[in-house]
């Protein structure tokens, strides 16, 4: 898969879900992740983190919106239960890409959804929980822009095996113009 991805939180109080997000990304190879004023240790996201995601992963925490800096032509990506978001199963994920959920018993502020390129939601009935939320949207990630063989029209796993990946040469344009095929010749009559 190309490109790259990270996932953080904003005021996130309960840092166990904050763990369990960010093992989430750690199994799903994500690029980096971060918190955006929230309270949140180490030690405290460590209960529920159990791969330790953070000896793996570069973890960046802002104190406050302003400072929060994402690499050069990421687009930041708000996923919030609201009416102008965008349904998760219709959404093209940008190739580079940071992922903000918002706090448990609230939604991402104003100014951070003033920040986004782009804010989804999961089409559920009511919000789930920010580590749910977090590894649902990175799943989606993988199946949509992942390498994947075909799903059967029948129950079960695929019929086809995925062929496999083919890689040309470098192709030059002096050597493709001497294999193109002379122009027809116009006669006269």
């Amino acid at each position: 898969m190309r490109g790259f991805f990270g996932i953080g939180v904003e005021g996130v109080s309960k840092e166990m879900n904050v763990g369990n997000l960010f093992r989430s990304a750690h199994a799903f190879d994500a690029s980096f992740v971060f918190t955006v004023r929230a309270a949140y240790t180490r030690r405290g996201g460590g209960r529920s983190d159990t791969s330790d995601s953070l000896a793996h992963l570069p973890f960046y925490e802002f104190p406050d919106i302003d400072a929060m800096l994402l690499p050069a032509g990421c687009k930041l990506v708000g996923v919030e239960l609201i009416d102008d978001s965008i349904d998760l199963p219709s959404f093209h994920h940008p190739p580079q890409a940071a992922y903000i959920l918002g706090p448990e018993r609230g939604e991402l502020s104003p100014e951070m959804l003033s920040r986004c390129d782009h804010v989804i939601k999961i089409p559920t009935k009511f919000c789930v929980n920010v580590g749910i939320a977090g590894a649902l949207v990175m799943y989606d990630r993988v199946l949509s822009m992942g390498r994947f063989a075909p799903r059967p029209v029948r129950p079960g796993g695929p019929i086809e095996e995925l062929k496999p990946q083919r890689h040309g040469g470098p192709k030059f344009r002096k050597e493709a113009e001497a294999y193109r095929a002379p122009a027809p010749r116009a006669y006269n009559d």
